[in-house]
C-alpha cells in the first residue's frame, strides 16, 4: 500500500510519491519531512541545481497561510514552589550522616574487639 507523500517547501506543496524510490537520501528522508514545513531540511541538505529544477514536476499547489493555525509558544510546566524545604534538607543530611555513623560504629566495634583480643 503506497501512501501519498506531500512535502511543503517554501509554502509550496510537492507530491513526491513517484520520487520515493529514486530519492538519493532514501524514502525515509521524504517520509520524515511530511506533515511539516520541510524548508529548513531541504536547504540544510544542500540540494543541487538539478534537484531544484526537478521540483516543478512534483509541484501541486501553494499553502494558504490563512488556514494554518498559529504556533503557540512553548510554556514549560509550572513547578510547584515549596517554601518549606526543611524536610528535603533533613533527608539529604540524613542520607549523608547515617552511612557515616554506620561506618564509624563499625570501625569502633572493630577497634574495640581488636583491643580485647590483643
Amino acid at each position: 500500500m503506497i501512501k501519498i507523500v506531500n512535502v511543503e517547501i517554501y509554502s509550496q506543496v510537492y507530491d513526491v510519491t513517484p520520487f520515493m524510490d529514486d530519492h538519493p537520501g532514501g524514502d525515509e528522508v521524504l517520509l520524515a519531512a511530511t506533515g511539516k514545513d520541510a524548508t529548513n531540511d531541504f536547504e540544510d541538505t544542500g540540494h543541487s541545481d538539478d534537484a531544484r529544477d526537478m521540483m516543478h514536476k512534483y509541484y501541486i499547489g501553494e499553502i494558504d497561510k490563512a488556514t494554518v493555525p498559529l504556533r503557540r509558544p512553548y510554556t514549560p510546566p509550572k513547578e510547584v514552589y515549596n517554601p518549606d524545604k526543611t524536610q528535603e534538607f533533613i533527608i539529604k543530611i540524613l542520607q549523608f550522616l547515617v552511612p557515616l555513623l554506620i561506618l564509624g560504629l563499625a570501625f569502633g566495634v572493630r577497634q574495640y574487639t581488636k583491643e580485647k583480643s590483643g
